[in-house]
């Protein structure tokens, strides 16, 4: 009995010592075992609801299983569950149609096989990490009837010793009735393909979808804006300080009377308390820290992205996007941390930890807490145990060190206030203005134009997330990624000079959430696109999604409130260095 258990557990062994083999370095000779891997199946309308693919009562082939280990965090956290099909296939080995299996249809068996026809289940499989689509049944016209695929056909293309395409062809329908008995069978097909191995993947873009005629329109029209705004910025705000400038210049030939009755007025009147520090300024630097950690991580993964095609690997996106996170850790203190500190703040430690966990806390609760609906519906986007602790592990020794290191160089290096102006001891009162040009309204009107120049590439991401399509255009990305920087600066330079002119000090706050204002105008678009343009249902399937547009809302509110503020701070120490304060 220890004879045969030895010797099955070193054919396992063996099996998986070939697997990853081939499956790395993705060459084979005639011969060699090529593993059919399965993945998850789940209703064709809600993407993230996915279950193993044993979960539903297929049976899996003769062979004995392999088990398979994540090899990437991205593909746990994305709820990748490979299991072995138990078939037997071989590289160029032909496979006439062969039955592998039968399932005798009890109550249960049959009950779950008829909701997932009715749910339009289907399912998806890997061979040589090329991803395989099935369906697994179909009603009959009238509803009455349900009706299973038994049969799997593989077409398998290779060029030279490597596999470069792969087709499934569902066939052998079976009507579904109680205590009935199912054969499951497949055959294998191999042929010649002209492919390049670099571009086996080129089959499941979509050119027809993503219409580049459309994105460059898309593009162009954001240009004009871009072109318009600076243009905008260049001739009113410099036309209107020159005339600023020229007014002040010429205080000797102002009496007392004509200052006194309003002569001097705008935005150099709160030159003594522009810049005082803002309120909560732990918060804020913390948050600002927080925005320029995230726009160097989106830079540097869609720069990635276009030199590495990510997209070709499972979950390889998302793990390059959490290695660049922990990595830029120390941008998120450098600039947190001396921020804080020309703010004169003196408890460093509590703003770094502050500024460390921000979004690694925002994200982890929100995705333990869709995890706990995902373990309830028995999912596979269940996060694995493990997998928290790595993160946990990722946050408390990579991110929290790398965060201290940039808090002492940011306060040591670019920590000492050098602001133009003095602050005056008192704060100077608000007059009452108009109310649109109150900080709310301003807030509220800031994020139009960002939201209007990425309103179409917002369509094409959400369409490639929340359906089956692979997002491949980060060039395009990169481009309307630049345009929404400028627009962004731009309008919070407007709002601010407006806010200043009223001789209101407070554009801190105001010209981080006039920019953030465009995650508002982004995550109200995720609502109308659930509703009109998918066809979502569920518990899970809602939370999922609203949950995880939450997180990318606030992850894109705080890069474009950072990239405005940062814009505006530049701006406001430019005019009032030029203008000769007394």
């Amino acid at each position: 009995m220890n004879y045969k258990v030895l010797l099955v557990l070193c054919c396992i062994c063996t099996a998986i010592y070939h697997t990853e083999a081939d499956e790395h370095n993705h060459v084979y000779e005639d011969g060699d075992e090529v593993v059919l891997w399965m993945n998850t199946v789940g209703p064709y309308h809600n993407r993230q609801e996915t279950y193993s693919y044993f979960s539903l009562p297929f049976c899996p082939g003769p062979k004995g299983r392999i088990s398979h280990y994540h090899e990437t965090l991205g593909e746990a956290l994305q709820g990748v569950e490979l299991e072995f099909s138990g078939l037997s296939i071989d590289f160029n080995g032909p496979i006439d149609k062969t039955t592998y299996c039968e399932v005798q249809l009890t109550k249960n068996k049959y009950e779950a096989f008829v909701y997932a026809v009715k749910n339009h289940y289907w399912y998806q499989m890997y061979i040589d990490d090329l991803p395989i689509w099935g369906i697994v049944g179909e009603i009959e016209e009238g509803g009455e009837n349900h009706y299973i695929w038994t049969h799997k056909k593989f077409d398998i293309g290779v060029n030279g010793n490597q596999i470069v395409d792969v087709n499934l062809t569902s066939e052998a329908k079976v009507k579904l009735m109680p205590g009935s008995k199912i054969l499951f069978s497949y055959e294998v097909r191999w042929h010649k393909s002209n492919v390049k191995f670099a571009d086996r993947f080129d089959k499941y873009l979509d050119p027809n979808f993503f219409q580049h005629r459309i994105h460059w329109f898309s593009i162009f029209n954001s240009f004009m804006m871009v072109i318009f705004l600076v243009g905008l910025v260049s001739m009113i705000l410099m036309r209107t300080l020159r005339k600023d400038y020229a007014r002040y210049s010429k205080e000797d030939d102002i009496d007392e009377m004509e200052r006194d009755l309003g002569d001097e007025y705008g935005w150099k009147q709160v030159h003594g308390d522009v810049f005082r520090p803002t309120t909560n300024p732990m918060l804020f630097s913390a948050i600002i820290g927080t925005g320029y950690q995230v726009v160097t991580v989106s830079v540097c993964v869609i720069v990635f992205a276009i030199v590495g095609e990510l997209y070709t690997e499972r979950g390889s996106l998302l793990s390059t996007a959490i290695f660049m996170y922990a990595a830029t850790a120390p941008v998120n203190g450098y600039f947190g941390g001396s921020l804080y500190a020309r703010m004169g703040g003196k408890v460093w430690i509590k703003q770094m930890m502050i500024s460390a966990f921000l979004l690694p806390v925002l994200i982890c609760g929100t995705a333990f807490f869709i995890n706990f609906i995902a373990i309830y519906y028995h999912a596979s986007r269940a996060i694995p145990f493990g997998t928290m602790v790595a993160v946990t592990c990722i946050c408390l020794f990579v991110i929290l060190p790398l965060t201290l290191v940039g808090t002492v160089l940011g306060r040591n290096l670019a920590g000492q206030p050098n602001y133009p102006c003095r602050i005056n001891a008192v704060p100077r009162p608000i007059p009452e203005k108009k109310w649109f040009m109150e900080p709310a309204v301003i807030v509220l009107l800031g994020g139009v134009l960002p939201f209007g120049s990425i309103f179409i590439e917002m369509y094409f991401i959400f369409t490639s997330f929340w359906a089956y399509k692979i997002y491949y255009v980060f060039g395009f990305m990169l481009l309307v990624f630049i345009i929404l920087a400028i627009v962004t600066v731009c309008v919070t330079i407007v709002c601010t000079y407006f806010l200043l002119n009223a001789e209101d000090y407070r554009w801190q706050w105001t010209s981080f959430l006039a920019g953030a204002s465009t995650a508002a105008y982004v995550y109200m678009y995720s609502i109308y696109y659930f509703f009109f343009k998918t066809k979502m249902y569920g518990f899970f399937q809602t939370t999922f999604y609203f949950g995880y547009m939450a997180l990318f809302s606030i992850a894109l509110g705080i890069m474009c409130g950072t990239m405005g503020y940062v814009g505006t701070s530049v701006f406001v120490r430019k005019i009032y260095s030029t203008v000769k304060i007394d």
